[in-house]
């Protein structure tokens, strides 16, 4: 992974701004040290934002190393510490991380191969870490989005595969190359020790004493170790050039010999390239002589084919029907806008009404962050007068006590100290089961608030299907007198109004239906297949003219409302049957739809077969069996759909249930369809009154429950007064002993001090009491205009309700005329195929032409008008074949001769094209490597003086002095260090000090490359092993203040020792890793502080 970034030396931000500034320095080292020095001692927190892309936000091991499951948990996007005992799985992480960013087995100073990580006893291993991915720097970011998941699975043979997958989780790229191309965007390097050292290397680097290794360290950390190697690859390459310029100089005079004896040979030939030229021109003529010939057969055949075009009945027909779709589309489009009108009036309100949610919601958490400051308040103001009540006691003691107590008092003292201390045990875990047993009542209530919901919606329902089966039984107690009423209780006066009206001559022919009652099922178990098969047909009528369909629809308008009234279908009236043997289905087992059904009226019968094609749908009773016939083997001839006894529909790759039972217009037994909805009726109504008594219980369940969680909430609030009792008095106890002999004035000033504050904090808390009665109310006019918002949204679709039902009608009415169109469109189809099968010899011609054509044109692109035979051509091209084979016998074979002389030329060319560019290419090179080694001097000598000025500084920060000498030549670092200030003994090196001391001088080494050189995060394993508690405190404090300076990078720490000392802070997260049992590997993290940032 060190050769990703060969064409730069130092990658971050930081770096590429020094290289501006180093353009134009001067020669002055004061002015760089004075710039330099500037820059080193800003301790100002920086102001740059959380780090954006590169840093981890995730890691999860399974069977690494020694644990079959460790994590996920979360990092911190600044300041991390991974705390734990030896063993516990520190180092497994870090080793993790560098094995699942791609890096070596050997560069973890854990094992040689990767398949050393896999758990004992496991076949493989897997790694997943999650790296943040956002701002303008991210990666990709529309194919990952704002995260992405590198996934290391690493097999027995010691082989990994990595997955990169985006935020979703969606796998983007398998490729190892686009991992690197990731960690160079990011500027990852898991080799480089100062952005990962192990603990190995934290071990070595801390105890060696060898200053070429510090300066080897050095190189490594600013990449310049890399630049270096790049330039030793050039002048390697450089050398290699020239020996093949060398060598090609050689090989180009050889090569143009040969090349200027080739040309001698090729003048030689070139009288035979007339006759060469014309046998091509013959070629070309004989091609398109053949297109020519064959081009006026094909005329021929056309002419015959256009007399047989002349029929456009059918096609007229197709016109007709088309303009009834229109028709038909445009009053379904009408009243989708009307529709959409109401929605979108509906929706227009339901922005408003998230708006108005969001602000309630905002009034009430003001409101409650209000009353919690008031409450805060009210709490310091008791404190305060605690505290003053306590100092006036104090005073009043102090006059009246001795110097000294006796001995009983102060025993009394102490046993009265441990009895509150045993109180507070008590206190604290009784506050722990109140809390737990808070959280189950939350959960409760939270549990029942949803039941309740789901229940009232479950009620909604059964209510509205309870009143559409009382309309429909009594709809079936009507047709009990009259079977037509069940198609409607208007149909019986509506049939006798037509009746009448045909009497008066208004019909050139009585129109008929509704078809339902036209037609008889063959077979009961079939009758609900029918009906979901048939549909709104069941109640249309068939008139037999346009002007009788006039008549009747201003008829309907008399018994039918607007919206609601039946298809009409204009069919010519016929006294016999279509013949549908050719195109109607057939199956030995299973009827069709047509011959499933007794049809008295041939018309009826054609209306149906027009309209829905019933000759052509299968009546399957069992739902297994229609789909073997439909969908696992290839439906039979003719066969469109079919339809179960279920009344589902079979297609051949589709499935549709049926949502009803039973079947409501063609049932033959009323008397069992009416007990069948009684029964029905009995079973809604029992659980529609279940429900509402679950709904009593469940609002019972819910007051117990919130009244639980208001005594408990009292409860703890109790305990919480008694613990700061218990605390305050245990602190005047303690402190009689240590301040029995302080001053008088000074409780004194401070009781008067006290007065102040309180007087301060009642002022406050008038001003809030005020504040918090004022957002109440905004909050209540908040709340009720909420609640107007929402009774116009429920006011809006309750007038969508029938507008969607007069859409369904239209839709289907639609779906009606589609059908017509579909029946003479397909009668269009025959004609069309009919004229077709005469066409076939013509396009057999044709494909043979443009065959032809092809082949022509591949010999010569161009068409040419060619007024000889193909024979004649011919016998020309074999006369002119003849006479050049003669010349070749002569002169050898002149395509040879050609070709070698072609390739000769070639040869030469391309020698002396190669030298040149060699040559080019040398004096380019020896440009480069002088501007990129004068390049390297130069950042080789301003990353060593900022490195020796940061170290300098953060030697002072502790009060030692010291310096760090670069001698690039012999390639050392020598480090010289006065441990204080203030002693007068002379400068030491790293052998003289402690072990502590030179493990903090190192640390202040790695900060000073830290701040020389950058990547998204930082890791450094037990950095503090070998200091003592001071050294490690100063690096500690040293380490924080560098990633506050530097919130946008991530820092990473592994540490046996405790962090117990840190403060608190949003930008620190401790993930403390306790001592795995044997039985378990499984580790729980803790956050320090629960507010992390990153929670």
């Amino acid at each position: 992974m060190g050769k990703r970034k060969e064409g730069s030396v130092l990658t971050p931000g930081s770096q590429k701004r020094q290289r501006k500034e180093h353009t134009d320095v001067h020669n002055d080292v004061s002015n760089e040290e004075e710039t330099l020095e500037f820059s080193a001692n800003s301790s100002a927190p920086s102001q740059l934002p959380d780090g954006e892309v590169g840093i981890i936000e995730s890691i999860q091991l399974k069977n690494f190393m020694c644990h079959s499951n460790l994590g996920p948990f979360q990092f911190g996007s600044n300041l991390n510490f991974v705390i734990g005992t030896n063993g516990s799985g520190k180092s497994s992480v870090l080793t993790a991380l560098i094995v699942g960013l791609g890096g070596k087995a050997t560069a973890t100073n854990r094992g040689s191969s990767l398949k050393m990580f896999i758990q004992k006893g496991e076949t493989s291993a897997d790694i997943s870490i999650t790296l943040r991915n956002q701002g303008r720097d991210a990666f990709k970011p529309e194919l990952y989005g704002t995260s992405i998941t590198v996934n290391q699975h690493i097999n027995q043979d010691g082989s990994r595969t990595c997955k990169l997958k985006s935020k979703s989780g969606t796998i983007i790229s398998s490729k190892k190359e686009e991992l690197i191309g990731m960690l160079d965007h990011f500027n990852i390097q898991v080799d480089n020790p100062v952005s990962v050292l192990t603990q190995e290397m934290s071990k070595q680097f801390l105890q060696t004493k060898n200053e070429g290794d510090k300066y080897k360290f050095f190189l490594k950390a600013t990449q310049l170790e890399q630049m270096k190697e790049d330039y030793s690859f050039i002048g390697k390459t450089k050398t290699n050039t020239r020996v093949q310029i060398e060598q090609g100089e050689e090989r180009l005079e050889e090569l143009k010999q040969l090349y200027l004896e080739k040309k001698e040979i090729f003048k030689s030939i070139a009288f035979v390239n007339d006759m060469q030229n014309r046998l091509k021109d013959l070629k070309h003529q004989m091609a398109w002589a053949v297109v020519s010939e064959m081009e006026k057969e094909i005329e021929l055949l056309k002419e015959g084919i256009k007399a047989e075009e002349g029929n456009t009945e059918l096609l007229q027909k197709v016109e007709e029907c088309q303009v009834k779709v229109n028709e038909a589309e445009k009053k379904y489009k009408a009243i989708q806008d009307k529709l959409i009108t109401v929605s979108e009036e509906a929706q227009a309100l339901h922005p408003q009404c998230i708006s108005l949610k969001s602000e309630v919601q905002a009034k009430r958490k003001t409101v409650n962050e209000t009353e919690i400051v008031y409450n805060r308040s009210k709490t310091e103001l008791k404190r305060l007068e605690k505290d003053s009540e306590q100092l006036h006691k104090r005073i009043e003691e102090l006059k009246s006590c001795a110097n000294q107590d006796s001995e009983p008092e102060k025993l009394e003292r102490q046993r009265r100290i441990a009895y509150l201390r045993e109180q507070l045990k008590a206190f604290h875990n009784e506050e722990i089961m109140i809390g737990q047993q808070m959280d189950q009542f939350q959960q409760a209530v939270s549990k029942c608030k949803e039941e309740h919901s789901r229940l009232r919606r479950e009620s909604s329902e059964v209510q509205q299907a309870l009143d559409a089966q009382q309309k429909q039984l009594r709809d079936l107690k009507d047709s009990k007198t009259n079977t037509l009423k069940r198609f409607g209780p208007h149909v019986p006066a509506f049939l006798e109004a037509v009746e009448v009206a045909h009497r008066q001559g208004q019909f050139r022919k009585k129109p008929l239906g509704p078809l339902g009652a036209l037609i008889h099922p063959k077979d009961p178990e079939l009758i609900l297949a029918i009906e979901s098969c048939l549909k709104g047909l069941l109640q249309a009528f068939c008139c037999d003219n346009h002007s009788d369909e006039r008549t009747l629809q201003l008829l309907m308008s008399k018994y039918y409302k607007r919206g609601h009234r039946p298809q009409i279908i204009v069919n010519k009236f016929q006294n016999r049957v279509y013949d549908t043997s050719q195109r109607g289905v057939y199956h030995p087992e299973f009827p069709s739809v047509l011959t499933a059904l007794e049809i008295d009226n041939p018309v009826v019968a054609n209306c149906l077969i027009d309209m829905r094609g019933i000759e052509r749908v299968l009546l399957i009773k069992n739902n297994r069996r229609a789909r073997e016939v439909m969908q696992h083997n290839r439906p039979p001839r003719n066969c469109r759909e079919a339809f179960t006894a279920a009344g589902d529909q079979v297609f051949e790759r589709r499935y549709y249930s049926c949502n009803s039972s039973r079947p409501q217009l063609l049932s033959q037994d009323v008397e069992a369809e009416i007990s069948h909805l009684d029964n029905e009726i009995e079973n809604k109504r029992a659980q529609l009154t279940a429900s509402q008594h679950r709904l009593r219980s469940i609002e019972n369940e819910i007051r117990q429950n919130e009244d639980h969680l208001y005594s408990h909430r009292r409860h703890q609030k109790q305990l919480q007064v008694k613990v700061r009792t218990a605390n305050a008095e245990i602190a005047d106890l303690e402190n009689v002993e240590e301040h029995q002999s302080a001053d008088i004035h000074i409780l004194q000033e401070e009781a008067e001090e006290n007065k102040g504050r309180m007087e301060s904090v009642k002022q406050d808390m008038q001003l809030q009491s005020r504040k918090v009665e004022e957002l109440k109310n905004t909050l209540q006019a908040a709340e009720k205009k909420l609640e107007e918002v929402k009774e116009k949204i429920h006011q809006v679709e309750e007038i969508a309700g029938p507008i969607k039902a007069e859409l369904n009608q239209a839709e289907s009415e639609v779906e009606n005329s589609k059908r017509h169109l579909q029946h003479y469109e397909d009668k269009q189809r025959e004609h069309v195929a009919c004229i077709n099968k005469h066409k076939d010899l013509l396009v057999s011609k044709e494909k043979e032409l443009e065959e032809k054509m092809s082949k022509a044109r591949q010999i010569f692109p161009e068409p040419i008008k060619v007024s000889r035979t193909v024979k004649s051509l011919d016998a020309e091209m074999n006369r002119l074949r003849e006479k050049i084979n003669l010349e070749s016998s002569h002169r050898g074979n002149r395509e040879e001769i050609i070709q070698q002389f072609h390739y000769a030329k070639e040869r030469y060319e391309d020698a002396s094209n190669k030298v040149k560019n060699l040559r080019r290419f040398i004096a380019v090179l020896d440009e480069v490597m002088t501007e990129r080694l004068k390049v390297y001097r130069q950042f080789l000598r301003k990353l060593s003086m900022q490195c020796k000025l940061h170290f300098e500084q953060l030697l002072r920060l502790r009060g030692y002095s010291g310096h760090i000498m670069f001698d690039h030549k012999n390639e050392t670092i020598s480090i010289t260090i006065q441990p204080r200030e203030d002693e007068k003994s002379a400068r030491s090196d790293l052998k003289s000090l402690s072990g502590g001391e030179r493990s903090f001088s190192t640390v202040c080494f790695i900060l000073s490359l830290w701040n020389i050189s950058e990547s998204p995060f930082r890791c450094m394993d037990e950095f503090d092993v070998y200091m003592d508690m001071v050294n490690r405190r100063i690096a500690v404090d040293m380490i924080l203040e560098r990633a506050d300076f530097q919130r946008h990078r991530q820092f990473i720490l592994f540490t046996p020792l405790s962090m117990s000392s840190l403060p608190t802070s949003p930008h620190i997260r401790i993930l403390r890793m306790p001592d795995p049992p044997k039985d378990q590997r499984t580790l729980n993290f803790q956050n320090r502080n629960d507010g992390d940032e990153d929670q």
